[in-house]
């Protein structure tokens, strides 16, 4: 254990106990330490941002707020990866969550088990946007030009028979995608599943949240992403902060 920080961690307590704050004697007395000591840890403190003085007394710094945000950071990544469990495990599918960021599909959360895996990524689903539901519904949410921008870097290439076959085909088939419309996509990644991405649209960062399933299984694909929809708005808040991080 480290004892520097252990005597550190105590003063911020004995700080926290006193929102109009308390002087340094006071605090050194609360967390059992030699005045020295405590003196030392409050300069440090006060310098690192945790801690101000005023008047004669230390008080919370807003380097201890940046904290309080990180554990606020951190319950909405669990309400995410909670909710997309849950579907999971609810609506017996793989679910996946994916932003486009600076030019690129990235994939940021991902909810599978045994029994609903996910499909495997045998191409790199940033350079095959075009032949999966998630790449397709992000391009569908995006301008022409950022659509050219994206083909013109990662070509369209036919990955199984069912795949689109050339950028023309594909952009067509983007600009009839209606605003908010759920993409379905049929063996164009790998042979033998059944996708379905929804957008989610939150400012200017296009999102999808998407289902995956055995194609045999395709006839579960919309009930599964109907209730998604429904229960959509109870994590709005929480993708928000996925989509900024």
């Amino acid at each position: 254990m480290i004892g520097s920080v252990q005597r550190a961690l105590r003063l911020l307590e004995a700080v926290s106990d006193h929102p109009g704050g308390a002087p340094a004697k006071q605090l050194a007395r609360e967390a059992g330490l030699p005045l020295p000591t405590a003196y030392h840890l409050l300069r440090t403190l006060t310098h690192e941002g945790y801690l101000r003085r005023e008047q004669g007394v230390f008080v919370l710094g807003p380097a201890v707020g940046r904290l309080g945000r990180g554990a606020a950071g951190q319950d909405r990544r669990e309400v995410v990866t909670g909710t997309m469990e849950r579907w999971r495990d609810t609506l017996g599918v793989a679910v996946y969550f994916a932003v486009y960021r600076e030019g690129e599909v990235e994939l940021t959360a991902l909810a599978e088990s045994i029994e609903h895996p996910a499909v495997e990524e045998w191409a790199d689903l940033r350079e095959t946007a075009h032949a999966h539901a998630i790449g397709q519904c992000l391009l569908s949410q995006v301008d022409t030009r950022t659509r050219l921008d994206h083909l013109h870097r990662h070509p369209v290439e036919p990955l199984t028979p069912y795949t689109v076959r050339d950028a023309s085909a594909l952009l067509e088939r983007l600009s009839a995608v209606e605003r908010m419309q759920t993409v379905v996509e049929r063996q164009e990644y790998v042979i033998g599943t059944a996708c379905a991405a929804i957008p989610v649209t939150i400012g200017p960062t296009a999102a999808a949240l998407a289902i995956s399933l055995p194609l045999d299984q395709e006839h579960r694909l919309r009930p599964a992403v109907e209730q998604m929809r429904a229960e959509l708005g109870g994590v709005i808040r929480s993708l928000m902060f996925s989509i900024s991080i």
